[in-house]
């Protein structure tokens, strides 16, 4: 999808028009930006050529700050963001600018280059004043194949796995963000869950066939120990690379092997982070430009996506 911010020029901007003329031009950029730094975002494109940028220096902002978090009651598990909201203006004198541009050329390395391609002529310039906010998203999954809400039992009836979440291993993770289920060391993802987005439902794999789904199975095999006591020292939290039976494969999927190695600790648990950094303009003046909202859109950088870990207290 894409943004559109319909701006009227009066004649002298145009030479090719009679006095008295309105032309009306469309910027129709892609709904996404990108980032300089730490305070100078921007969008170009080719077609023709032009950027839409701004340079923000008060108050005083970093992408480092935007995607800040702590953690409620100091858990370690739901985080708060320390700047979903933060409100700027660009008036002409605190140092922010807005800028619309027209090139000569392709705009696609003038910025973010010490030294510009010296090929690129800016054939029009008009800086803007305005109002707007940046607002910080953060969503986070255990990425192990099954949909957050189709992880949570949702005893409160609010259809939301956050609040009264599900854990059914007890790790002290809810199973939204726990990329192992049922606490026995082996990834949700590894035990084949064969989550079916189609039908909602999980047709997932039942070594011992007891009715538990491997992925929430504490004795994948049915022989009586532990999957994540099924080790062969030294212990290293994973059971998937012990093997006594190459043709069968892992101990813990075994029956006729019952190896134990009392398990001591968790292994660490990877939450993937998905950060959404919008930047909407509830005003916008450029030179001879009607004001109106506009969305500048949604940062693409790679600070977007990343991990946090956590090993669950054993």
């Amino acid at each position: 999808m894409k943004k559109s911010l319909l701006i009227t020029l009066l004649s002298f901007l145009c030479l090719t028009c009679d006095d008295g003329d309105i032309i009306t031009v469309e910027f129709d950029f892609d709904n996404t930006f990108r980032a300089c730094g730490d305070i100078v975002f921007y969008k170009t494109k080719t077609e023709p050529a032009e950027s839409l940028s701004m340079r923000l220096t008060t108050p005083v902002i970093t992408l480092e700050s935007l995607t800040a978090y702590t953690f409620e009651n100091g858990d370690n598990i739901n985080p708060v963001l320390t700047n979903p909201s933060t409100a700027f203006n660009i008036n002409g004198s605190n140092g922010n600018t807005f800028n619309y541009r027209r090139y000569n050329t392709n705009p696609q390395g003038i910025f973010c280059n010490d030294v510009p391609p010296g090929n690129i002529q800016i054939t029009e310039d008009q800086e803007g004043t305005g109002a707007g906010t940046i607002l910080v998203f953060l969503l986070e999954d255990d990425n192990d194949g099954i949909p957050a809400e189709f992880e949570d039992e949702n005893l409160d009836g609010d259809n939301d796995p956050s609040t009264n979440p599900t854990d059914r291993d007890g790790d002290g993770i809810p199973d939204y963000l726990d990329d192992d289920d049922d606490g026995d060391n082996v990834r949700t993802v590894s035990e084949n869950p064969n989550y079916d987005p189609v039908s909602g439902t999980a047709t997932a794999l039942d070594t011992d066939g007891d009715g538990i789904p491997n992925y929430l199975d504490d004795d994948d095999d049915g022989d009586g120990v532990l999957t994540r006591d099924e080790e062969i020292a030294p212990q290293n939290q994973n059971p998937t690379d012990d093997i006594t039976n190459n043709t069968v494969g892992p101990d813990y999927l075994n029956p006729e092997v019952a190896n134990q190695l009392p398990a001591t600790a968790y292994r660490a648990h990877i939450i993937q982070q998905a950060f959404e950094i919008r930047i909407e303009m509830s005003s916008l003046n450029l030179p001879n430009v009607l004001e109106e909202p506009f969305g500048f859109g949604t940062l693409e950088d790679a600070v977007t996506s990343t991990t946090r870990t956590v090993t669950p207290t054993f």
